[in-house]
């Protein structure tokens, strides 16, 4: 819908900076518009939260308060956050503008996705989520509408309008929500969310992913209401279906995976976003091509590898974000009851044996082991040796399960013998059973002037080339010893450690000095003249008063003749 003819923000410039061009989505809690940044000439996005909201002024000092926590989150997988601002009664964020499509969009257009082009989109996102929590904080709002698809392909999670800072000596952070009330979106809120009967941690997002997952996999959510207390309600009480009953390609690999994720006991969950990471990237690595790429039932067209297209601009009531009374009696309810089902589901269990269950066919399908979830067992992330030794780095390392492979490499910045890089960078995951690659400074290559005297001019250049220096300027001076056109000198000296590529200056021979020409000059001049050339003189004849011409001379002018030569000069009558 377009809503530039109306909306009052259009073509307004806030804080004297922003300018607002373009609506773009409308969500439960802001408004996001194409803008400007006219002073750096920069396209972005405007997140607008809604004046009913921005009235709230324990609601817009947690957003500000949390926004600018955010804004330190650099992952290349969540949209950046550059500024956050007021004017008026508009509280803003300026944000990273991504054009292409949100995953809402695609689903809705796709109907469900194949098993690889899930993965391929829940892999980035769970690397985000992961970075956020192992910075301390929490996304809370995980859905499909805060999922973008550049156009590109790149995957990048949006809105962190919810986020939460871990906090406390346990790691946990409770809501802020009005008792009976609960903020975020009914379809994708974890149990202990609803019931703000504790503390709720990193583990709702991972809850959130399980449903993401699912919903790719099968083209619908595992928990539908004609309502929002009808969603909760199942949340509460009903645990998540495996997927493979509607996608059997889907296998059950990845039914427990969304199994563990959705556990309604949080602690049966993993830990953060990263352990589910490694859970899902050691499952794909179980699965065959076909089983990648097969279409699942509800898709409607083959899933394209990098869907692109424009950004959503209005949410249906169920996936905004938004406030939700909670009844009493949801409030109430004990944990991990199970009460009569919504839907016909079999027969009555247990919600532990069921969790197992799961867990354990996945391990005998994947490693026939128990250490099929255990964290970090096939992961870890690479560590700081930057600056280190050969022997600090191995030392450290080792310390976080991996081996070194070391290189050598010049570095006019690092000191010889410490660690200037390695592969992967520092921060990454990588798996334990691949060695990292550390390259150490060999410190300033530094290149010796090579010897070029005596070498023809053509000859001494090829060999400044040869040797990584830069041939430089070229001057002539006379040599009685260097034929002509042959190098004199250089400079710098030969010998002398220069960097790659300096330059290098040539003088070349000119060859012997012809003797001047010093006939008809006075004694003095004829002199003055062969000394200034490099030459002595030496008189004969009668010169009484000082006044006779140079008559004569041997050798005669032009001949060329090593500097220093006695040129004998001849007196006479005229």
């Amino acid at each position: 819908m377009d809503m530039t003819l109306r909306d009052p923000l259009i073509g307004t410039l806030l804080d004297g900076r922003y300018r607002v061009e373009q609506h773009v989505a409308t969500g439960g809690m802001a408004t996001v518009y194409r803008g400007t940044d006219t002073r750096l000439d920069r396209v972005l996005a405007l997140k607008v939260m809604h004046p009913a909201l921005a009235a709230d002024r324990e609601f817009t000092e947690r957003f500000i308060r949390e926004a600018k926590a955010v804004a330190r989150l650099a992952h290349p997988n969540v949209v950046n956050v550059f500024d956050q601002g007021a004017d008026g009664q508009s509280v803003f964020l300026a944000m990273e503008y991504v054009p292409g499509r949100t995953l809402r969009d695609v689903l809705q257009d796709r109907g469900a996705l194949s098993v690889r082009a899930a993965l391929d989109i829940l892999e980035p996102v769970l690397a985000a989520l992961g970075a956020a929590h192992r910075a301390g904080l929490v996304h809370r709002d995980v859905k499909p509408e805060n999922v973008l698809i550049t156009d590109n392909g790149l995957v990048k999670v949006a809105d962190f309008g919810l986020v939460r800072l871990l906090s406390g000596a346990d790691g946990t952070a409770t809501t802020t929500t009005s008792a009976g009330t609960v903020l975020g979106t009914a379809s994708y809120l974890a149990p202990e969310q609803i019931r703000q009967d504790g503390p709720t941690d990193q583990r709702v997002d991972v809850y959130a992913a399980g449903i993401l997952l699912y919903e790719m996999l099968t083209g619908s959510k595992p928990h539908t209401g004609d309502s929002p207390m009808q969603v909760l309600y199942q949340h509460l009480n009903v645990d998540v279906p495996p997927p493979s009953r509607v996608a059997p390609a889907v296998g059950p690999e990845l039914d427990a995976i969304v199994a563990t994720a959705t556990a309604r006991d949080p602690q049966a969950r993993p830990y953060d976003a990263v352990e589910l990471l490694a859970a899902l990237q050691r499952a794909r690595r179980a699965l065959t091509p076909a089983r990648l790429d097969a279409e699942p039932p509800a898709s409607a067209r083959p899933t394209p590898q990098y869907p692109t297209g424009e950004v959503t601009s209005l949410l249906a009531p169920l996936e905004r974000t938004s406030v939700l009374e909670v009844p009493p009696p949801l409030l109430h309810t004990r944990p991990f009851d199970e009460p009569a089902p919504v839907r016909a589901r079999g027969p009555r269990r247990s919600r532990r044996p069921l969790i197992w269950g799961s867990v354990v066919a996945a391990l005998l399908v994947l490693v026939g082991g128990a250490t099929y979830f255990l964290s970090g067992a096939l992961y870890a992330t690479v560590p700081s040796v930057l600056g280190q030794s050969q022997a600090q780095a191995v030392g450290t390392l080792n310390g976080a399960g991996l081996q070194g492979v070391f290189g050598q490499q010049f570095s006019e910045t690092v000191p010889s013998g410490q660690v200037l890089a390695t592969d992967p960078a520092v921060g990454q995951r990588m798996r334990r059973s691949d060695p990292v690659k550390v390259t150490l400074s060999k410190g300033p290559e530094r290149i010796a002037v090579p010897d070029v005297v005596g070498q023809p001019l053509a000859q001494a250049q090829q060999a400044l080339t040869g040797a990584r220096l830069t041939p430089g300027t070229t001057t002539e001076e006379f040599s009685d010893t260097v034929p002509a056109g042959s190098v004199v000198g250089v400079t710098p000296a030969v010998g002398q450690q220069l960097k790659v590529d300096a330059p290098v200056s040539l003088v070349v021979s000119k060859g012997m000095v012809p003797v001047p020409n010093v006939v008809g000059l006075s004694q003095d001049d004829a002199a003055k003249a062969l000394s200034k050339a490099g030459f002595k003189s030496k008189s004969t004849g009668l010169n009484l008063f000082g006044t006779a011409k140079v008559s004569g001379q041997t050798p005669p002018a032009g001949q060329p003749r090593p500097q220093g030569t006695v040129v004998t000069v001849n007196f006479g009558l005229f």
